[in-house]
């Protein structure tokens, strides 16, 4: 039996002999902390590494609600939407999504990734291009491999490259550019209204990805297109109820005509069971909240650049953003590891980030503020930052 899976074991040592092995550890969330401080083998750490940007996933209303859907339509989701599975729930989540989106119509998925793979493979298809931003996310990277359409990347945000690669494939039966509007791993903003102008320019169709702008960006949550004002030049938004939500799943606002499209054919959509109910409740009480908790977005923005602030201030080279992701380069993957295991000690959790996450030689350590951790919490993690980088460089600044 072990010789069957020696090639298994080998890609195993390989992969640990280049720090690229995955484990995960137990996470206890610290409800009255408001998620910003959780236990990990019973030790308490200030969290830095969560998506919980708005700190709505332990708001007693939105627990509350997922309860009480639960408690009148069960437990569990009971078939998929299209298979008696939708209940009354999806309905009014989806039509207050568009109504939030300014759109004609929504659509609700088990998660981002389905989101994107599902509605990328039902949009695009032999002789159509697909033009992607090197670092887009993962989920858009096998949407479009699933569609069978031309795959074609662009360099990071290199709007010159982009319109070249436009000119080149102008015959293409459709064309789509498709782009994260904020990156999650560099915590940058992709150029919209640029994208929206080459849309234009060469009878392209452009989806963006708001998983980490909904609920953060624009007067209502509603994303980074709406806080430009650009929001009806795309042609389908896409969201994540697992960030700034607190909850889970996914959906994607556009026209009817879209949406139709997407509810028979977006396989990811058809084939898979229904959200449980008391997901789509505890969601619906969130979207409210982030409709209406203006100071939580306040927050956010303010703790995102006072810890920006602070990183420099101690000779942190940290990107002039204006983001909730923070990375902080490393470079080599052992010491991306090393750095987060001293965090880890000195009582944070913040993750290294790896190949092939993020490209060869960029390892890092990426963090992620909330709207409910408190100046005096975030000034503490700089210090300790500074001390470890001491201890492991001698004072010299990464």
């Amino acid at each position: 039996m072990k010789r069957k899976y020696e090639w298994l074991e080998a890609e195993w040592s390989r992969m640990r002999e280049q720090s690229l092995d995955r484990t995960w550890q137990t996470v206890e969330p610290i409800a009255e902390a408001g998620g910003a401080w959780i236990r990990v083998c019973g030790k308490k750490l200030l969290n830095l590494s969560a998506n919980n940007y708005l700190g709505l996933a332990h708001e007693e209303r939105i627990v509350e609600a997922g309860e009480k859907a639960a408690r009148k339509w069960g437990a569990g989701g009971t078939a998929s939407r299209l298979v008696l599975g939708n209940y009354p729930l999806y309905d009014e989540l989806e039509r207050r999504l568009a109504e939030w989106k300014q759109r004609e119509g929504a659509l609700v998925f088990a998660n981002g990734y389905q989101a994107n793979t599902g509605v990328i493979a039902a949009l695009a298809g032999r002789g159509d291009v697909v033009f992607s931003d090197r670092l887009n996310h993962a989920s858009i990277v096998d949407g479009i491999i699933l569609s069978r359409a031309e795959h074609v990347r662009y360099r990071h945000n290199d709007l010159e490259h982009l319109e070249f690669l436009l000119q080149k494939h102008q015959g293409a039966r459709r064309k789509w550019i498709v782009t994260d509007s904020v990156f999650s791993m560099d915590g940058d903003k992709a150029p919209l209204l640029a994208l929206a102008e080459l849309r234009e320019r060469y009878g392209a169709l452009l989806m963006v990805d708001e998983a980490h702008a909904g609920g953060v960006r624009g007067e209502q949550g509603q994303g980074l297109c709406h806080e430009l004002g650009m929001a009806d030049q795309v042609d389908v938004l896409m969201g994540t109820f697992s960030k700034a939500f607190g909850v889970y799943g996914a959906y994607v606002c556009a026209d009817q005509p879209v949406i139709r499209h997407l509810r028979s054919k977006a396989r990811s959509l058809i084939y898979s069971t229904a959200l449980p109910p008391a997901v789509i409740g505890s969601t619906l009480a969130a979207l409210t909240q982030i409709e209406t908790d203006t100071w939580r977005r306040q927050a956010l923005r303010q703790n995102a650049s006072w810890f920006r602030q602070k990183l420099r201030a101690s000779g942190f080279a940290v990107a002039d953003e204006d983001t909730q992701i923070i990375p902080l380069a490393i470079g080599e993957n052992e010491r991306a590891l090393q750095f987060s295991q001293k965090l880890l000690e000195r009582g944070i959790a913040a993750v290294a980030i790896r190949p092939p996450t993020v490209p060869d030689g960029t390892a890092r350590i990426r963090f992620t503020v909330m709207a409910t951790h408190t100046p005096d919490e975030l000034a503490w993690a700089v210090q300790e930052l500074a001390a470890i980088r001491d201890e492991l460089d001698g004072r010299e600044a990464l």
